[in-house]
């Protein structure tokens, strides 16, 4: 297949600088971006909602503990079982043995969304067991910055050249030269950071307009409809991210995202809508 010409040759450095004699990578570097912006938002909304502030102070480490470590399960047991059940080491470490028994830090290259949002969640239950805070409140308040967080990582995607989209002779193609690829492919990973980019201020509209709303699940189930649904639908535009997928998608014609996206889509649209536990669980009974 040929690129169109206005096809985009994608080729950065995955090093954002070094430091001490160490490289940091773009990917590492959207990831505290990605963070820090919503720690910031989520302080501004305790703050809004006058919660005491030794209440917020906690927060940030049980999110990224149970992002960092529901990502890196989430890949390593969902995308790469048969390997890293059998390198345990390497799931729980940003390590790589090499093929002479020594070895390599790699950071964790390997991190799944689906297993980041399932461990963000626990890691929220455990805080509101904690701190005392009502669960669908807090849900809530992490919904609302939780676009921004995801666009910087898949911005960090871009930068690493992974999750690439499938082959396209359309001017939206972007030729991965560090995959070795002299052809085009969809950039799928500027597509989700686009939509959720997209999301993050219409929820501070919707926030600023309909405040009653926090502590309902009302903002927790938009968020996970609107991510996951879009997720199903530009993995159709995706390359898979293993080789087993292709035998999924040529058998049911969806892929591991898909699948993975189904139960948190239908999650998203219960708490939207209102059912009844998230009444039972909120604030506004």
């Amino acid at each position: 297949m040929l690129p169109s010409a206005l096809a985009v040759v994608w080729n950065p450095s995955r090093v954002a600088f070094s430091l001490f004699g160490h490289d940091v990578l773009w990917y590492g570097v959207m990831w505290v971006v990605g963070l820090a912006l919503a720690y910031a938002v989520v302080y501004r909304l305790y703050k809004d909602q006058k919660l005491p502030q030794e209440k917020f102070e906690p927060l940030f480490l049980y999110c990224f503990c149970g992002i960092l470590i529901g990502a890196r399960l989430g890949h390593c047991l969902l995308y790469e079982p048969g390997y890293f059940l059998s390198h345990p080491v390497e799931m729980f470490l940003p390590v790589r043995q090499s093929a002479d028994g020594g070895w390599r830090c790699t950071g964790y290259a390997g991190l799944a969304s689906h297993g980041g949002t399932l461990g963000l969640m626990i890691a929220l239950w455990l805080y509101v067991r904690k701190c005392k805070v009502n669960l669908m409140r807090v849900l809530d308040n992490i919904a609302i910055a939780t676009p921004v967080t995801a666009t910087f990582i898949r911005l960090g995607n871009l930068m690493n050249s992974e999750i690439v989209g499938k082959p396209t002779d359309s001017p939206l193609g972007f030729i991965f030269v560090q995959n070795g690829e002299n052809f085009a492919r969809y950039p799928g990973q500027l597509f989700e950071a686009g939509f959720y980019l997209l999301l993050f201020p219409v929820g501070l509209l919707l926030y600023r307009r309909f405040k009653a709303k926090v502590g309902t699940g009302f903002y927790f189930g938009w968020v996970l409809t609107c991510i996951f649904g879009f997720r199903f639908l530009v993995e159709f535009l995706k390359d898979v991210q293993e080789p087993w997928e292709l035998d999924m998608v040529s058998a049911i014609g969806l892929n591991q995202g898909q699948m993975l996206s189904v139960p948190f889509f239908l999650l998203g649209l219960y708490c939207w809508l209102g059912g009844k536990y998230c009444k039972k669980l909120g604030e506004t009974k």
